[in-house]
Parts: C-alpha cells; structure tokens; sequence
C-alpha cells in the first residue's frame, strides 16, 4: 500500500479549488492536488515497473511488472500539473493528450489508459 502524505480531506479540498478555477489557483493548492492524485494512483494500481512524473511536484510508481534498481526506469510517463489532473479527473482521454503532445510516454508499459480517471 502507498504511504499517504497529504489526508483524503486536505487532496478533495485542493481538487475542489483546482476544478472551480483552473486558471487561478495558487501553487500550494496546485501541488497538493497533483501530489494527492498521485498517491491515489500508486494505491490504487501499485507496482513499480512504470514512473509517472508531474515536475517539479512528484513523482510516483505504478503498475505491477518488472522492475529496475539503478538509472532510469524503462517506463517512464512525464507531464505537466495541468495535463495530469485533467486525465485523472477525467477532463482529459490519454489519446487525446498523447496526440496533442502532452505526455511524454517511454517504454512498452508506458500507457495509462486503463487506470485514468481517478476520480
């Protein structure tokens, strides 16, 4: 199971202020919803053969599969704060934003279509 670092209320409150106003939200909530979001990610679909990370905010793993130790993981899943929360609200399909250029996805397990939306 994933550690939890931000509580269920603090990551609903920072989606709620991000989904109302996407635009002008400040940074602190910003980071709290991604980080939020991405801790549901790794508990809902634990493992370590994919890294997904949302810079300069975090980073997590996911997906059961192989795994690696040392260097950079062979799948790797790279995107912008906004991108990520609008594919795990589902305001975004991964198709959509992998056409337009919004994710940098590396490797053969690099594909989270199957695990977005989160909520």
């Amino acid at each position: 199971m994933a550690r939890r670092r931000i509580t269920a209320e603090a990551g609903a409150s920072a989606l709620d202020r991000w989904a109302a106003s996407p635009e002008d939200v400040d940074r602190r909530t910003l980071a709290t919803a991604v980080r939020h979001l991405l801790e549901e990610l790794a508990e809902r679909v634990p493992g370590n053969s994919v890294e997904v990370r949302v810079p300069p905010f975090g980073v997590t793993q996911c997906l059961e599969g192989p795994t690696h130790t040392r260097g950079t993981p062979p799948n790797v899943v790279e995107l912008d704060a906004r991108t990520w929360l609008e594919l795990a609200t589902g305001r975004l399909r991964w198709s959509e934003a992998r056409a337009a250029g919004r994710v940098s996805a590396s490797g053969i397990r690099a594909d989270l279509t199957e695990v977005l939306p989160l909520v």
